[in-house]
Order: structure tokens, then sequence, then C-alpha cells
């Protein structure tokens, strides 16, 4: 597009009129604190994961074997009628 085309013109101005000027400080800044906080949240995340997973397996398997129990009771009443 010609720079001299109306288009262009507005297409670069703000709000206010006046020319709009990127930080390239921000944008740097945005580059490396995104992606820092990504990281972040996921090593938190693995951390805590791996710290609670017993806690979480235990309770799985106790509620399986109550659910399995709860079943053979249910076998065991049917078998008696």
């Amino acid at each position: 597009m010609n720079a001299r085309h109306p288009l262009f013109a507005l297409s670069h101005m703000s709000l206010s009129g006046s020319p709009h000027v990127t930080s390239t400080a921000f944008a740097a800044l945005i580059w490396w604190v995104v992606p820092f906080i990504a990281v972040s949240v996921a090593i938190g995340y693995a951390f805590w994961a791996l710290k609670f997973k017993d806690k979480f397996d235990n309770e799985t398997n106790r509620s399986v074997d109550k659910f399995q129990l709860f079943q053979q009771t249910l076998r065991e009443s049917d078998s008696e009628h």
C-alpha cells in the first residue's frame, strides 16, 4: 500500500490523532514474561501433581476396593434368593 494512501495514514494513527508508537521494550517484555509465567506454572503443577500423586492413588484404590466389596455383597445376596 502506498504511504500516501488515506487508509495507510489511518491505520497508523491512534484515536487521539497522533501516530501510533509501539514500544519495543514492552513487546520484548511480553515475549519474555508470558513464556516465563507459562513455564513457571507448568513446573509448579508438575511438583504439585507429584507431591499429591500417592494421596490420590490411595484414595482411588480405596474407592475401587469399596466398590468391589459393594458388588460382592450384591452378588452374595442374589445367590441366597
